[in-house]
């Protein structure tokens, strides 16, 4: 008791709890500019990609614009590094102090609820609304009937189920579900994880050096053993085969560091990280330039590229990804605490724009299609537009009793870009790994 009311009115904890609900406003604007801009990148082809045909890479690119700005594939290439991982770190922060305050069922519960059931309907509803467009540039391209009921057939003879930007939540369910396991099994240990969340406050460089060391071995093995690109697909549940484990560990980093708090140590909004900003801010740009520099000569030649390349292009990965997701932990420490009514409204909104956003992105490329103008004025276009229809569709939403439990405003929820099937090609930069 004595506890749970001074993290209440501790000013530290208000400031970092304020700090993180803000990413989740900044969140939300990256997952739409990263959709908005998907139909503009430079190394795209010329022509969209066949529905029919494998590997069916118009999932990750359902609209393929003409206008096109290298800029766009820089963006994207940095966002695919480490966004994916970092909404894990994200989503970990707060499940073990959720588990303390509700028993299992409860907890699985209220997951199913706002993870499972959201993805079965965006899955089921959304995702044949959202792909017409997709299928109608295709069916254009090649001569083919692009009229409602050939594409509805065209959609249920394909080999799989498309998932889109939502495939993150069947998986973060399965990873509330192992935390369940995990908390049961640790029923007379759990004091185990504490003292390891203090150890992570009181020791920050060996915790974080531990997390780099353990994260290359969760990845190197299976990025060698798959593949960068390949993805596993079975009806509407995918992933990217070189990262389960991968993700799986910053789930468990993101436990560890919340499980006794944010309001100090390592997300203290005085502690190391926000500390160390300029240093996190200088690491995170380099690590990600010897990481393109190191997949360019892979992705050109993947059959012909020696082992120790491939090792040094994996190990560069987790170095990136790794300093990226701390930067923008540290610049949202340092920066993050103001109040906003903006931002307030953004991020309790952020959930439902999420869940809804890849609709309006898809049919607004593919509406500007035949309109002459520049690739950075089509996706700011796209952008602006998406975040008013997103946004307000969100609170309109919510305001319908059903719906309401599942987007409803103040609920402390991570928005994750969405990653996508891989693609072909030696892109040196944005080619590297399938897109967010």
């Amino acid at each position: 008791m004595s506890y749970g009311a001074e993290r209440m009115t501790n000013p530290a904890f208000a400031r970092s709890s304020l700090a993180i609900d803000n990413l989740r406003a900044i969140v939300i604007l990256l997952v739409l500019a990263f959709h908005s801009v998907l139909a503009y990148l430079n190394f795209l082809p010329q022509q969209s990609f066949a529905f029919d045909s494998a590997p069916f890479l118009w999932r990750a690119f359902p609209i393929v614009d003409s206008q096109r700005w290298i800029g766009f594939d820089l963006f994207c290439a940095w966002l695919d590094v480490f966004l994916m991982s970092f909404f894990f770190l994200l989503s970990g922060l707060f499940v073990w102090t959720s588990l303390s305050r509700k028993d299992a069922r409860a907890f699985l519960s209220d997951r199913v609820l706002r993870l499972g059931l959201p993805f079965a309907l965006v899955v089921t509803l959304l995702m044949p609304l959202a792909h017409y467009p997709t299928y109608v540039q295709s069916a254009l391209a090649s001569g083919v009937d692009p009229g409602i009921a050939d594409y509805w057939r065209h959609w249920l003879a394909l080999p799989l189920w498309p998932s889109g930007p939502v495939w993150f939540l069947w998986l973060l369910l399965l990873f509330d579900i192992a935390a369940v396991g995990l908390y049961q099994l640790t029923a007379t240990r759990r004091d185990t994880v504490l003292r390891l969340s203090f150890y992570a406050r009181q020791r920050p460089a060996i915790f974080l050096g531990g997390l780099v060391l353990a994260s290359a071995v969760a990845y190197i093995p299976l990025a060698l053993a798959f593949g960068i690109s390949d993805w596993f697909q079975q009806g509407p549940f995918s992933f990217q085969l070189s990262r389960p484990l991968h993700y799986a560990l910053y789930f468990l980093a993101g436990a560890v560091i919340g499980a006794c708090g944010i309001e100090r140590g390592l997300l203290a909004p005085d502690g190391p990280l926000a500390r160390r900003w300029k240093t996190w801010l200088v690491a995170a740009p380099l690590l990600l330039l010897l990481w393109m520099g190191l997949t360019a000569p892979v992705m050109a030649d993947p059959a012909g590229a020696s082992l120790g390349l491939r090792l040094a292009d994996n190990l560069s990965f987790v170095l990136a990804c790794f300093a990226s997701c701390f930067m923008v932990l540290a610049v949202a420490l340092r920066f993050g605490r103001v109040r906003s009514q903006v931002l307030a409204s953004l991020k309790n909104h952020a959930y439902g724009m999420y869940l809804l956003h890849y609709l309006f992105v898809v049919w607004l490329q593919f509406a500007l299609l035949g309109v002459e103008l520049p690739a950075l004025v089509k996706a700011a276009i796209v952008f602006g537009a998406t975040l008013l229809l997103s946004w307000s569709a969100s609170a309109a939403l919510e305001r319908a009793p059903a719906l309401a439990p599942l987007i409803g405003a103040g609920r402390r929820a991570i928005m994750p870009a969405a990653a996508f099937p891989p693609r072909t090609g030696a892109h040196p930069i944005a080619g590297a790994r399938p897109l967010l």
